[in-house]
This record gives structure tokens, C-alpha cells and sequence, in this order.
């Protein structure tokens, strides 16, 4: 991750601010706003603000003026009941803002969840940084054979070596002819006076997709727990997938009650279909029941195995 001194500048004036509040705050949150996370080899993440906390959730449920006198347990009880029913609503009253810089593609990936307030960084307005994504030589790997959206085996030697040469070669090369076609250096100077230069908004037409990006990005808690079910799951993209496990983080110093029930009850947890709920019934009975006959197609009886970790012959 690379911040310039200016850059670091501002976050230390932000971070060297105090404001009284009388609304509760998270106190392992506060240590981690305006410190950014690195993510990938150029990307970031940080909490910017946020409101609510674990006790949001439980007086939003329960309707009270403040936060009650339950115990703690109760507290945990109510959060853990809320998750396990998809009551999703008090999880809304809790909103955090997000500052991520991350690759145009992961970008792109990412704004399909339309659940956000965003504002990016815009390049009809600004020059962006020369700085791209290039993947370490292990998340380098050919395309799954069985699945048209993954990945297969890792490239190794010669041929790792000539994708991310070429993927250097283009990102510099295209980003060469950007300025060139701006006629301006990156911090916006004119190079050759007497040429006008390409409007910003049409040169930048001719980067690639591993050029760095940034947003603020705000949303509640309830639909940051069903972004982070997606993109933090071992089936994510690797390069979203680190992004949501940065943010993971943060959950927990925010709102670790619901963050230990989101663990048990969303990324922990399976669900299954009617025909699969039957076929585990019979094994609790201990029949052995096999594919043909249980209503589930080869694939479904896959998966339903795999997450019983029991082997299919």
C-alpha cells in the first residue's frame, strides 16, 4: 500500500482529533479510524465513520430508550435470536463508512451490490495514480475446468512469468499513452505547451482494469453482513474476497456480539433444500441412502455430501 506524505499527513490531523459525544461509541472501532488496512499490493481499506454498536441493535429490537439494564447475556441472546430468524431490520439501525482504494475490476465486481451510498474517485476530474494491480505468482492460475467463473491449477515458471510481464507491459504502456493523450504529467502539469491535450473523461477510456481506483462507500449493517456472506466466502474472487475479510475485521471490533452470531449462523452454517433435509433424516435413522431415488440431482448430492464431509464414490 502506498501513501504519499501528504496522504499521511491528513490522516494523522484526522487521527489526532478529539470530539466529545454523548452517543455510544466502539472503543476497539475508534483505534482503527483513519488507519487504513492494506489490501492486495497498492489497495487499502479504512473505517472513516460509523454509528451504532451492539447495544443499537438490541434497543432497536426491543423498542427501549436507552440501553436497558439486561445483562450482557441477555444482550447476546436477543443479537444471536435476531441473526438466526433473519430478523434483519435492528441490524439496519447500525451504518458505516468505508474509504477503499482497490483495482477498476474489483470495483466493478463490487457495485453490483446496489445496497451502498457511493462516491468515486472521478477521472473526468483527476488524474489517476500510476498504480496497478499485478497478482503474486500464487493467485496466477489457469481457468477452472468445471467452473466457468473460477480458477484451476496455479501457473507456475516460464508461463507465470510471461502473464505478469505481460500484464506490467500493458498497464505501463496504456498508462504512458493516457498521459500522453492528456499532455499532462501526473500531477496534472502541461508536458508540451501549445498542444492541446484529450479531455480527462475520453483518455481515460484507454486504461486497464488492474488501474486503482477509490470510493467512500456507506451502508448499514444489515447489508454489510450480506455483502461480506458473499465476498468473504471461499468461493469469492481472491481479489474481493481480501477486501471482505479486511472489513470482517472491523465488524468484530465494532459489534462483536453480532459478529460472533453472523460467524455461527452466516459463514458457518449450510442451508439445505427440503429433498436434502430428508435425505439427512434417513441417515439419522440410520438408513444409507444413495442419489438415485433422493430427489436430488448429482450435483445438489455433491454438495450435500461435502458439507456432511463424507465422501461421494
Amino acid at each position: 500500500m502506498d501513501l504519499t506524505d501528504a496522504q499521511r499527513q491528513e490522516l494523522a490531523e484526522a487521527a489526532a482529533q478529539r470530539h466529545e459525544t454523548r452517543r455510544p461509541v466502539s472503543p476497539a472501532l475508534e483505534a482503527m479510524l483513519h488507519r487504513p488496512v492494506p489490501v492486495l499490493d497498492h489497495g487499502f481499506v479504512r473505517v472513516v465513520d460509523y454509528m451504532g454498536d451492539d447495544s443499537a441493535v438490541v434497543q432497536a429490537a426491543r423498542v427501549s430508550y436507552g440501553r436497558g439494564t439486561r445483562a450482557a447475556n441477555e444482550d447476546r441472546g436477543l443479537i444471536r435470536y435476531l441473526m438466526r430468524h433473519r430478523h434483519s431490520t435492528p441490524f439496519e439501525m447500525c451504518e458505516i463508512k468505508y474509504h477503499v482504494k482497490l483495482p477498476i475490476f474489483v470495483a466493478r465486481q463490487w457495485i453490483r451490490h446496489r445496497m451502498a451510498n457511493v462516491n468515486e474517485y472521478s477521472a473526468r476530474y483527476s488524474i489517476l495514480d500510476r498504480e496497478f494491480y499485478l497478482p503474486a505468482p500464487e493467485n496466477l492460475a489457469a481457468q477452472s475446468a468445471v467452473n466457468r467463473q473460477g480458477r484451476g491449477h496455479v501457473l507456475e515458471g516460464d508461463e507465470a512469468a510471461r502473464v505478469l510481464d505481460i500484464l506490467r507491459e500493458d498497464a505501463t504502456r496504456n498508462y504512458d499513452h493516457y498521459l500522453d493523450m492528456l499532455n499532462e504529467d501526473a500531477e496534472g502539469r502541461v508536458v508540451e505547451e501549445g498542444r492541446r491535450g484529450l479531455a480527462r473523461e475520453l483518455a481515460r477510456m484507454n486504461l486497464t482494469l488492474n488501474a486503482y481506483t477509490q470510493w467512500y462507500w456507506k451502508t448499514d449493517l444489515h447489508n454489510l453482513l450480506n455483502f461480506l456472506s458473499l465476498r468473504a466466502d471461499a468461493h469469492a474472487q481472491y481479489e474481493i474476497r481480501v477486501y471482505a475479510e479486511a472489513m470482517l475485521e472491523t465488524v468484530a471490533a465494532w459489534v462483536p456480539l453480532v459478529h460472533e452470531a453472523f460467524r455461527d449462523y452466516r459463514m458457518g452454517a449450510v442451508s439445505l433444500s427440503a429433498q436434502m433435509l430428508a435425505v439427512v433424516r434417513r441417515m439419522v435413522d440410520g438408513e444409507a441412502p444413495e442419489q438415485a431415488g433422493s430427489g436430488l440431482s448429482k450435483r445438489e448430492w455433491r454438495e450435500l455430501m461435502a458439507m456432511l464431509g463424507r465422501e461421494v464414490s
